[in-house]
Parts: C-alpha cells; sequence; structure tokens
C-alpha cells in the first residue's frame, strides 16, 4: 500500500507523464525513448494484445524454424538474451523472447495486487498458443522458469525439450501445499527491512525477498551491476522503468514465488513422466538457487545436468554465449558438457 500511495503521489505530480505513459487506468507503457540506442540490441520488437495488457516478444531467426523459447526473469526483460539470440539463430533456429508483464516494453500494472504468478503464466501460455509454437525448446532462468515449466506442463505436446538453468519450482502438495505460503510470509515478515548493503553481506533467497519487498524503490542498476556481472549493461536494465510507478511488478514478484505450490506439484506430476530430453544447466555461483539441481535430476527421468563453472545467478549475463552453444548441441542431439567460463566486470 505505501508503493501504491508513492506511485499516486507521483502521478499526481507528472501529470503530462501520465497523459503520454499511463495507456488505462493504472496501467503503463514504458516510452519507446527509453530503448533507444541499446548496447548490443539491435532486434525489432513485436507486440501482441493479451487481455488487457500489450505484451513485446522478441522473433528472430527463420519465420519456419523450430522455434527456441527464452523467458526471461526479475528484474530482467529480454535483453537479457542479446548474447545467445545471434547463435541460436546462426544456428537455424527461430528464437521467441517475450517480455513478462510489469518488464521490458511490455505493459506495467502501477498495482502490485494485479500481479500474481498465475497471471504471468496465464498471459505466457496465451502468447504460446496465439504463435502456435510447435515442436519447441523452453530455456528458462529464476522467474522465466517458474513462468515456462507451468506452460510446458499445461501444454506439453508444442514442446520438444526443455533446459533450465538457475530456477526452480517449489511445490507442495497436502497439509504443506495450504500452509507453505502462508508460513513463507511469515519468514520474510521476520527477516524484515534491510538495507542494501546488509543484503550484500549475506545474499540468500529469503532475504531477497524481504528486501524486495520492503524496500521503498528496488535499485535496478544496483541490483544488476551486483547480481548481474556485466556492469556496462546495467543502463539498460533500468530503461524499462522511469519511476516507482513502473516498478510494481519488479518489487512483487520476489514475493509470489512460493504463491502456487499446489498449482506446481500438478506440473510436477507432468515433468516426473517425461519421455522428451531435459538439460538442467545450473552455474555453481548461484546463491539464490544453490542446490536447486539437484530437484531436477531427482523427479524427471530424461534429465542431464552439466555445470557452467565462473557464472553468477543471471548465467546469460556471465555466460550468455557458452549458453547458446550448449542449448544449440542439446538440440542436435549431441552430447552436452559442462563448461568454465572466466567472468570479467567488462563481459
Amino acid at each position: 500500500m505505501k508503493k501504491l500511495l508513492q506511485a499516486i503521489i507521483i502521478s499526481i505530480c507528472c501529470t503530462t507523464v501520465v497523459i503520454a505513459d499511463e495507456i488505462a487506468p493504472g496501467i503503463y507503457r514504458t516510452p519507446e525513448t527509453r530503448f533507444a540506442n541499446l548496447r548490443d540490441f539491435p532486434f525489432e520488437p513485436n507486440y501482441m494484445q493479451i487481455g488487457e495488457y500489450r505484451i513485446h516478444y522478441l522473433d528472430e531467426g527463420p519465420a519456419d524454424a523450430a522455434p527456441v523459447l527464452l523467458i526471461h526473469g526479475e528484474p530482467t526483460w529480454s535483453y537479457l538474451f542479446r548474447k545467445m539470440i545471434p547463435i541460436l539463430t546462426a544456428a537455424g533456429h527461430r528464437v521467441i523472447a517475450p517480455d513478462l508483464v510489469g518488464f521490458g516494453k511490455s505493459d506495467k500494472p502501477a498495482d502490485e495486487d494485479d500481479y500474481s504468478y498465475q497471471m504471468q503464466v496465464d498471459v505466457m501460455l496465451a502468447l504460446v498458443q496465439q504463435l502456435n509454437l510447435r515442436e519447441a525448446t523452453f530455456f528458462g532462468q529464476d522467474w522465466g522458469g517458474l513462468v515456462g515449466l507451468r506452460i510446458v506442463a499445461a501444454d506439453p505436446e508444442r514442446f520438444a525439450r526443455v533446459v533450465v538453468s538457475n530456477t526452480g519450482l517449489p511445490a507442495a502438495s497436502g497439509l504443506p501445499g495450504w500452509i507453505g505460503y502462508t508460513m513463507f510470509k511469515l519468514a520474510v515478515w521476520q527477516e524484515g527491512a534491510m538495507t542494501f548493503d546488509e543484503l550484500r553481506s549475506e545474499l540468500t533467497f529469503p532475504r531477497w525477498v524481504a528486501y524486495s519487498y520492503y524496500v521503498d524503490e528496488l535499485p535496478i542498476s544496483e541490483l544488476m551491476a551486483f547480481m548481474g556481472g556485466n556492469k556496462d549493461a546495467t543502463a539498460a536494465y533500468e530503461a524499462p522503468f522511469p519511476d516507482i510507478r513502473y516498478k510494481a511488478g519488479a518489487q512483487i514478484m520476489p514475493y509470489l514465488v512460493p504463491s502456487q505450490l499446489r498449482e506446481n506439484e500438478k506440473a510436477w506430476s507432468v515433468f516426473e513422466s517425461w519421455d522428451k530430453p531435459f538439460l538442467v544447466a545450473f552455474t555453481d555461483s548461484d546463491p539464490i538457487t544453490r542446490g536447486g539441481e539437484k530437484i531436477f535430476l531427482a523427479r524427471v527421468p530424461t534429465a542431464q545436468n552439466v555445470t557452467i563453472s565462473g557464472a553468477g545467478h543471471f548465467v546469460q549475463e556471465d555466460a550468455g554465449p557458452e549458453l547458446a552453444h550448449m542449448i544449440n548441441a542439446f538440440i542436435a542431439g549431441e552430447t552436452v558438457k559442462s563448461v568454465s567460463i572466466e567472468k570479467t566486470l567488462t563481459q
């Protein structure tokens, strides 16, 4: 509520901006000028209206080729895949990379209550179905995995294989499925508010959720500089968010991670009988999802495991080309091997 009041105050004080950017009551659209001259991002925008939201997506490569669906996480957008797309298209693949609601060039509700895990799944599933993707390879990291795996489970006939990195599908049945999210919210409350320096000193998933939930305004550039690996690209991650009115999704999505435990358990039933290729490609330096690969290896019969050493949470930034080559090899049915990268400040 505090963040919503801040957004209302800013809206009142910035009437001319509201006229330009509030495309419907409480829904904002980032001006295209914010995305001018982005480094290494020559891709043409595509848009699809899904319900009340205009969704942005990239569509690169041959239109008649089998698609690779890339879904980003929090607080990023399709810019995250700029190092991967040329390598994937050069191998003859069509690449689809959408922006989730509230991120990138997609529309952004200003009220945190307008965001839910299910809403993101529904919107992305609609995009996949309207594009009529078939024989697709799905890749997801962070929230991209949480959303994309639900899409695969909901419409598995459209997908030929899955690749995941630094993500999860939190699930529970029975009593834990009913009370798990409530207990999680209690744990976040116990963590309480903290400064960015305090988060940096001990980065864990619960502390990240608490920080993003309680902070007045999420510092996107600082977060990406800390967690991303490419300090030269941080301005591109700030671009979708001119001010706090646009940041509701970025602020609330971490808090929603375990909000669909029972629904995710149903999705797991699909993957526990999965008979198609499934590649688990986690990094070795991500404190947020460390150990998460073990769940996929235990529950997916066809899961293969490789490790990307030297990369952090945003593997697309730290090892984008290496990951793209892995996906190409995986699609081609070749042996996929673990890799080690040397992370640099200007990577």
